[in-house]
């Protein structure tokens, strides 16, 4: 296809420099295996690959292409199984912020009961914004959790709550939560099950390797008292197209904080490592 906007992940990030282990498992061990990083890409079909049906040249297409990437550039080479049309409503760069952010965000908050306490830790990337709209949505309460530079704005955004990570450790205030979704594991099992309600939910995106283990693990020891795992994410064709159409209808909207050229990724790349990007930075090129 030919790359009309690509949005900027922390998975991109984490291809780049290796680190937490399993990116350089899954990216390549010695160095990353696919050498041009971007994969939220929106863009034109360019051309179809034998036996490709239900696009055409021309069309409009998006998907989250986490596992091939390349859209950081003009061109790029996507498998037709993770692509959806873009819905005419939403702008390039506006597509480019929700297949993976947002696929994260509706996964995270699904099944929220009105009333239940949900603490977002990580909230002011992309996937927490759109989480903390889709909370909002089912009458939950919402604290957010982020570095202080982003609490006011959060509040803004309608959090009933927020905390600066790096003065309050949510897991030692002696708070309690329904559900806790963690954009960035850094706990154990123990640590986390005294901050959940009986029969809380704890689901986390990413971390260190053994912290992740611990969870997938460990986990199973809190069962009767609560849930602790990973978040699993049915990434695809479908769950793109969820998520755009929630954006087409107007009930879900990603902050975008800036469209760069192609000239600014590793800028746009080291700000989102860092956490300092407000909500997105869509690259077009």
């Amino acid at each position: 296809m030919k790359v009309l906007a690509c949005a900027v992940n922390l998975s991109d990030w984490e291809y780049l420099i290796g680190k937490p282990f399993y990116a350089r498992m899954v990216g390549g061990l010695l160095r990353p295996r696919v050498p041009t990083l971007g994969s939220d890409i929106v863009g034109l079909v360019d051309k179809l690959g034998a036996g490709v049906t239900g696009f055409r040249t021309g069309q409009r297409v998006m998907g989250d292409y986490v596992m091939t990437r390349g859209g950081f550039a003009e061109y790029a080479c996507v498998p037709a199984a993770e692509t959806a049309v873009v819905p005419e409503e939403l702008t390039d760069e506006v597509a480019a912020c929700l297949p993976q952010a947002g696929g994260i965000a509706v996964a995270g908050t699904s099944n929220l009961e009105p009333g239940e306490r949900l603490l977002i830790n990580g909230a002011g990337g992309g996937s927490g914004t759109m989480a903390l709209q889709l909370a909002k949505a089912a009458d939950a309460h919402v604290t957010a959790v982020d570095n202080e530079g982003k609490l006011a704005w959060l509040k803004s955004l309608g959090a009933d709550e927020v905390l600066d990570y790096r003065k309050d450790d949510f897991a030692e205030i002696g708070r309690k939560w329904d559900r806790i979704l963690d954009m960035v594991a850094t706990r154990r099992p123990g640590k986390i099950a005294r901050a959940l309600t009986r029969n809380g939910v704890y689901q986390a995106l990413g971390g260190p390797v053994p912290i992740l283990l611990s969870l997938a693990l460990g986990g199973c020891l809190w069962r009767k008292s609560c849930r602790i795992g990973m978040l699993l994410v049915p990434s695809g064709r479908a769950l793109t197209e969820r998520v755009a159409k929630l954006v087409a209808d107007g009930d879900l909207a990603p902050h975008l904080e800036a469209v760069l050229p192609l000239s600014a990724v590793p800028e746009a790349l080291t700000r989102t490592g860092q956490g300092d990007v407000l909500g997105k930075i869509v690259i077009r090129p």
